[in-house]
Protein backbone atom coordinates (compact mmCIF):
# COMPACT_ATOMS: atom_id res chain seq x y z
CA UNK A 1 0.00 0.00 0.00
CA UNK A 2 1.71 3.08 -0.91
CA UNK A 3 1.19 6.66 0.87
CA UNK A 4 -1.54 8.88 -0.10
CA UNK A 5 0.93 12.01 0.47
CA UNK A 6 3.19 10.94 -2.41
CA UNK A 7 1.08 12.09 -5.60
CA UNK A 8 1.60 15.79 -3.47
CA UNK A 9 5.37 15.61 -2.98
CA UNK A 10 5.93 14.71 -6.02
CA UNK A 11 3.91 17.69 -7.55
CA UNK A 12 5.22 19.89 -4.98
CA UNK A 13 8.55 19.06 -5.80
CA UNK A 14 7.01 19.47 -9.99
CA UNK A 15 6.31 23.19 -8.80
CA UNK A 16 9.54 23.93 -7.28
CA UNK A 17 12.02 22.49 -9.96
CA UNK A 18 9.86 24.62 -12.62
CA UNK A 19 9.88 27.44 -10.06
CA UNK A 20 13.75 27.21 -9.89
CA UNK A 21 14.30 26.63 -13.68
CA UNK A 22 12.25 29.38 -14.20
CA UNK A 23 14.83 31.71 -12.26
CA UNK A 24 18.11 30.24 -13.07
CA UNK A 25 16.80 30.23 -17.15
CA UNK A 26 15.95 33.82 -16.90
CA UNK A 27 19.57 34.50 -14.46
CA UNK A 28 21.81 32.62 -17.09
CA UNK A 29 19.75 33.22 -20.63
CA UNK A 30 18.52 36.88 -19.69
CA UNK A 31 20.48 39.76 -21.55
CA UNK A 32 22.82 41.37 -19.29
CA UNK A 33 22.22 44.93 -20.00
CA UNK A 34 22.69 46.88 -17.03
CA UNK A 35 21.97 50.64 -16.46
CA UNK A 36 20.96 53.42 -14.45
CA UNK A 37 17.11 53.06 -14.55
CA UNK A 38 17.66 48.89 -14.22
CA UNK A 39 19.44 49.32 -11.14
CA UNK A 40 17.00 51.85 -9.78
CA UNK A 41 14.36 50.78 -7.07
CA UNK A 42 11.14 50.38 -8.10
CA UNK A 43 8.45 52.56 -6.38
CA UNK A 44 5.26 51.67 -7.58
CA UNK A 45 5.86 53.71 -10.83
CA UNK A 46 6.72 56.98 -8.59
CA UNK A 47 9.97 58.16 -9.84
CA UNK A 48 12.45 57.46 -7.05
CA UNK A 49 13.73 60.73 -5.34
CA UNK A 50 15.34 61.60 -2.17
CA UNK A 51 12.77 61.37 1.11
CA UNK A 52 13.12 63.20 4.38
CA UNK A 53 14.28 61.77 7.21
CA UNK A 54 10.89 59.95 7.97
CA UNK A 55 10.61 58.50 4.67
CA UNK A 56 8.19 59.83 1.79
CA UNK A 57 4.34 59.19 1.62
CA UNK A 58 2.32 56.93 -0.37
CA UNK A 59 -0.90 58.05 -1.91
CA UNK A 60 -3.96 55.57 -0.08
CA UNK A 61 -5.10 54.39 -3.14
CA UNK A 62 -2.01 52.08 -3.63
CA UNK A 63 -2.94 50.53 -0.24
CA UNK A 64 -6.88 50.55 -1.04
CA UNK A 65 -5.47 48.11 -4.06
CA UNK A 66 -3.32 45.89 -2.30
CA UNK A 67 -6.54 45.43 0.24
CA UNK A 68 -8.98 45.01 -2.50
CA UNK A 69 -6.14 42.13 -3.72
CA UNK A 70 -6.08 40.52 -0.54
CA UNK A 71 -9.62 40.20 0.15
CA UNK A 72 -10.67 38.69 -3.36
CA UNK A 73 -7.17 35.96 -2.95
CA UNK A 74 -8.94 34.96 0.72
CA UNK A 75 -12.26 34.88 -0.83
CA UNK A 76 -11.18 32.32 -3.53
CA UNK A 77 -9.21 30.51 -0.72
CA UNK A 78 -12.71 30.35 1.42
CA UNK A 79 -14.44 29.13 -2.41
CA UNK A 80 -12.26 26.61 -3.64
CA UNK A 81 -12.87 23.87 -0.80
CA UNK A 82 -16.96 24.75 -0.63
CA UNK A 83 -17.05 23.83 -4.52
CA UNK A 84 -15.25 20.72 -3.82
CA UNK A 85 -17.83 19.51 -1.18
CA UNK A 86 -20.68 21.66 -2.41
CA UNK A 87 -22.66 18.55 -2.44
CA UNK A 88 -21.66 17.27 1.20
CA UNK A 89 -22.44 20.64 2.70
CA UNK A 90 -26.16 20.70 1.12
CA UNK A 91 -28.07 23.77 2.29
CA UNK A 92 -26.13 24.94 4.87
CA UNK A 93 -23.19 25.14 2.71
CA UNK A 94 -24.97 27.05 0.25
CA UNK A 95 -26.82 29.72 2.85
CA UNK A 96 -22.66 29.99 4.60
CA UNK A 97 -21.49 30.49 1.13
CA UNK A 98 -23.83 33.26 -0.04
CA UNK A 99 -23.70 35.48 3.07
CA UNK A 100 -19.67 34.85 2.82
CA UNK A 101 -20.19 36.79 -0.66
CA UNK A 102 -22.90 38.95 0.39
CA UNK A 103 -19.97 40.25 3.05
CA UNK A 104 -17.72 40.40 0.65
CA UNK A 105 -19.46 41.90 -2.01
CA UNK A 106 -20.86 45.08 0.30
CA UNK A 107 -17.38 46.34 1.01
CA UNK A 108 -16.38 45.94 -2.74
CA UNK A 109 -19.30 47.91 -3.84
CA UNK A 110 -18.59 51.05 -1.62
CA UNK A 111 -14.51 50.66 -2.10
CA UNK A 112 -16.26 51.19 -6.04
CA UNK A 113 -18.64 53.94 -5.48
CA UNK A 114 -15.95 55.64 -4.13
CA UNK A 115 -13.79 55.69 -6.51
CA UNK A 116 -11.30 53.38 -5.28
CA UNK A 117 -10.76 51.41 -8.08
CA UNK A 118 -10.46 54.19 -10.89
CA UNK A 119 -6.59 55.27 -11.74
CA UNK A 120 -6.02 59.04 -12.56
Amino acid sequence: MTNPYVPLLIMMGLAAVIAVGGVVASAVLGPKRRNRAKLEAYECGIQPTPHAVGGGRFPVKYYLVAMTFIVFDIEVVFLYPWAVSFTELAMFGAVAMMSFLALITVPFIYEWRRGGLEWD
